[in-house]
């Protein structure tokens, strides 16, 4: 389950013919580069890119013995172990030879009920899931993303205080890595602030000047409140009966006066982590943030720490200490 949007917003933007897809136009393969595509809205919008004509198709999963779509290709990919998000780019690369990622989509998420558990590489296992190893892939796969290509980082309306209470107001990557307490909603706060990390991660690839020189799409893309995801999937049946309850109830209410918090289907929030992919909605110009509110895209501003450059740069340089990279 994935919280809403609000804010100020404007109508979803839909390209028009002079607008780039997701694709270079010299090449008659488009390819798509997934985590996330397994289950819940992912495995939505993966049917939905599959089946685009020329269109190639690689995710990374754990284990086996699931049915993907035909010809999608499936490497695999541990997000709780950097080590594994290193072999996983480094199988890409050699997979993809000469050819060059069209879209990149970081979608897998995760969420737990305390900040207990921890990655193979000691962090907290949200904020290692959720954002560390994306960082460390996109970081890593950058150099083969396509001129004109896409970056799509899945974030959440969770990261913003106007939005829900249990948002982040103060941004501490090594404390968000090593938790020194837990708590009642602890898993919570750790799933929101590692939404925020995404959000911020995303901005600052867009501000690179080699993503700017090659004219790569990021786009920052917010399901908005879901219903029929895997999101806390290790809650105990009580606890999962009572968040049930409140978006039957509550969040109905609620929604009445504030439209972000309508749920939507996985369906609908997979086609539109599609239609976000393959570049048939695109943010308006300068912007990168896009919140799906009752099935449609909007454009709401982030939260004032996510918008913060210091708060960026300072996320950038320690997740680049804590996954190695120089």
């Amino acid at each position: 389950m994935l919280a809403t949007g609000s804010g100020p917003s404007q109508a979803g933007f839909r390209p028009t013919g002079d607008e780039q897809p997701a694709m270079d136009q010299t090449r008659q393969q488009r390819v798509v580069v997934m985590t996330g595509a397994t289950a819940g809205l992912g495995a939505h919008a993966l049917q939905h890119i599959a089946s685009e004509p020329g269109t190639r198709v690689i995710i990374g999963a754990r284990g086996g013995g699931r049915s993907e779509p035909r010809g999608v290709e499936v490497l695999p990919l541990d997000l709780a172990s950097l080590a594994s998000v290193r072999e996983f780019a480094d199988t890409v690369a050699r997979q993809l030879g000469d050819a060059r990622i069209d879209v990149l989509v970081l979608n897998a998420g995760m969420q737990t009920s305390s900040t207990e558990e921890r990655s193979a590489d000691g962090y907290e296992l949200t904020f290692a899931v959720n954002h560390l190893a994306h960082y460390l892939l996109a970081r890593r796969l950058l150099p083969l993303i396509a001129d004109l290509g896409r970056l799509v980082i899945t974030t959440s309306e969770t990261h913003d205080p106007a939005v829900t209470p249990i948002a982040p107001r103060t941004l501490d990557p090594r404390a968000l890595a090593h938790p020194s307490r837990n708590g009642f909603g602890a898993g919570v706060r750790a799933y929101a602030a590692s939404k925020l990390c995404n959000l911020l991660t995303a901005q600052s690839f867009a501000a690179l000047d080699e993503v700017k020189a090659r004219q790569i799409t990021v786009i920052a893309f917010s399901p908005g409140l879901t219903g029929g995801t895997s999101l806390g999937r290790d809650s105990t049946p009580a606890r999962r009966a009572f968040v049930m309850f409140l978006m039957n109830t509550v969040f109905r209410l609620v929604g009445l006066f504030r439209p972000e918090y309508v749920m939507g289907t996985a369906e609908r929030s997979g086609e539109a982590l599609a239609e976000v992919s393959l570049g048939v909605v695109t943010p308006p110009r300068g912007e990168i943030y896009m919140s799906l509110v009752k099935g449609e895209p909007t454009f709401p501003v982030p939260s004032e720490l996510a918008r913060s450059r210091d708060a960026q740069d300072r996320l950038w340089r320690e997740s680049a200490a804590m996954t190695g990279i120089d």
